[in-house]
């Protein structure tokens, strides 16, 4: 499913429509969720895993306002729209969606993916997205995360350049 990057990057309206076309063609629709504030080597890895679990890549993508709520006022540093963007120019993802609730269950409800992605890190414990998937009948997998990548410690390490340099 290719398609240039500012046509993956859709309402969820048009979301819908896409993921009706994409059943009857039976194929397998695979979400993942995520702020991918400062995209790394991590998240490539994770969504090149996600995609390989379908045929049809959808990124819900926490909302700047959503980002905030979960990871405090100096977050995101990438705004959504320029997010949204840089997800869309990777081959793995399909479309992204912008969501703005602090758990991206509503989304799902809406548009019941047959396969819920998370990362290994969080296998094993009860999250959100498990109820919403379960009353549809979809599931939860998990992929790999990889160790040491992550904004966070992208963010620090600037910030530690920056005092060891002035």
């Amino acid at each position: 499913m290719k398609s240039s990057t500012k046509k993956k990057i859709i309402s969820l309206e048009e979301l819908k429509k896409e993921i009706r076309c994409a059943k009857q063609q039976q194929k397998t629709v695979v979400s993942t969720s995520g702020c991918f504030d400062i995209l790394h080597a991590g998240h490539v890895t994770y969504l090149e895993e996600a995609k390989a679990k379908g045929d049809v890549l959808i990124v819900l993508l926490n909302s700047d306002s959503s980002v905030r709520a979960l990871k405090g006022s100096t977050r995101p540093i990438v705004p959504e729209k320029e997010r949204a963007v840089v997800l869309a120019g990777l081959e793995s993802v399909d479309f992204v969606c912008i969501f703005s609730d602090r758990t991206p269950c509503a989304v799902i409800d809406s548009i019941k993916p047959d396969i819920v992605i998370k990362g290994g890190d969080y296998a094993g414990k009860h999250i959100p997205e498990m109820d919403s998937v379960a009353a549809y009948g979809g599931r939860v997998e998990y992929v790999n995360v990889v160790d040491g990548c992550s904004t966070t410690n992208i963010v620090e390490k600037i910030i530690k350049t920056m005092e060891e340099s002035s």
